[in-house]
């Protein structure tokens, strides 16, 4: 062979060779990253079982309140009240079976309480006690919306009916004025409602579920109770989550999750669910921060405009006022009466 012959020889060998390491180089960019194999055996198995939002009958819904706030469930300040007066003492039992089948009124919550005869205290009745005077009450407003002229007389259908079963008279407060109450409560929840987002997505390489999982769960997240959730528990059992982090659902689900392929997460807070004490934002923004340096992720917002550190700054600024607001309001952040209105 010809010198020119050897020489194109070797440069199609060094093109083929150029050729195979840049399809590797971009087969092993483009997989996503999985979890440090001698850490991979330590996340947390166990489910953290949030709790409902719906406040109804809290005592038997599995939602377990702190000490501090074990007291009546029913409050003038988000709800429409109406007193059953008894001419005598009524069984727990009784009022129980006069339960009506569903404790909701269109899509507010619907309560009935009985005034305990030997502790004096208002509770969710219960078998073996009596009752001495009952109140039922439904939610003026939640996140669907203000308490309307048709839920009102659902609710005292129901409250009569209930009424009629344990021998009590209720006392029903002016249709018109509770549902003006109701509008202008949801208005001002409305306006002080706020559930914050950043995405963290990947600069080059892409995540693994199991990846994402591994360093959700150095920073405190642990599983949530649906595929592609992770929380960060509250201070105190039976409060909603501090924080929640959440990818495709379908990736986690996959029969091969290590050969799914994510870009990004959503960091999510439930601002008025949450206390103001458990340092909310801080903490997300710390999370999000730290994901974004030990994945090479990006901050954005959900327009995907990067989120630099003056922003978070403004946001904080905003969120503090709000706190504020709500508390001035007696509807403090990560309250129980806040938790039911922002549900």
């Amino acid at each position: 062979m010809s010198q020119f012959q050897w020489g194109l020889m070797v440069t199609g060998v060094v093109v083929l060779l150029a050729v195979l390491a840049q399809n590797y180089w971009l087969v092993r960019r483009n997989q996503p990253r999985l979890p440090d194999a001698t850490h991979a055996g330590q996340e947390e198995s166990a489910i953290y079982r949030e709790p409902t939002l719906d406040p109804v009958a809290f005592e038997h819904s599995g939602f377990a309140l702190p000490l501090a706030e074990r007291k009546p469930a029913l409050d003038a300040l988000i709800d429409v009240i109406a007193s059953i007066e008894l001419d005598t003492q009524v069984p727990g039992e009784v009022a129980l079976a006069a339960m009506p089948p569903t404790r909701r009124v269109g899509s507010k919550p619907f309560l009935i309480e009985g005034l305990n005869a030997e502790t004096q205290r208002w509770e969710f009745p219960v078998a073996g006690q009596k009752y001495r005077q009952f109140q039922a009450g439904v939610q003026l407003a939640n996140r669907s919306g203000a308490l309307n002229d048709i839920e009102f007389s659902e609710f005292v259908v129901k409250s009569q009916t209930f009424s009629d079963v344990v021998g009590g008279t209720p006392d029903f407060p002016d249709m018109r004025q509770e549902v003006a109450r109701a509008r202008e409560l949801d208005q001002f929840a409305g306006d002080h409602d706020a559930q914050l987002s950043f995405l963290v997505q990947a600069r080059r390489a892409a995540w693994s579920p199991s990846y994402i999982q591994q360093m959700a769960a150095k920073l405190g997240f642990v599983p949530g109770s649906m595929a592609g959730r992770m929380v960060v528990p509250a201070s105190l059992s039976g409060l909603p989550p501090v924080l929640s982090l959440s990818f495709e659902a379908q990736a986690a689900l996959a029969e091969d999750p290590t050969q799914s392929a994510l870009r990004d997460v959503t960091l999510s807070l439930d601002v008025p669910q949450v206390d103001r004490g458990e340092r909310p934002f801080a903490r997300m923004r710390e999370a999000a921060a730290s994901l974004a340096r030990d994945m090479d992720g990006l901050v954005t917002d959900d327009n995907d405009v990067a989120l630099p550190e003056d922003a978070m700054d403004v946001i904080a600024t905003e969120l503090d006022q709000l706190y504020d607001t709500l508390a001035q309001r007696e509807l403090a952040a990560g309250s129980a009466l806040a938790r039911r209105l922002f549900s």
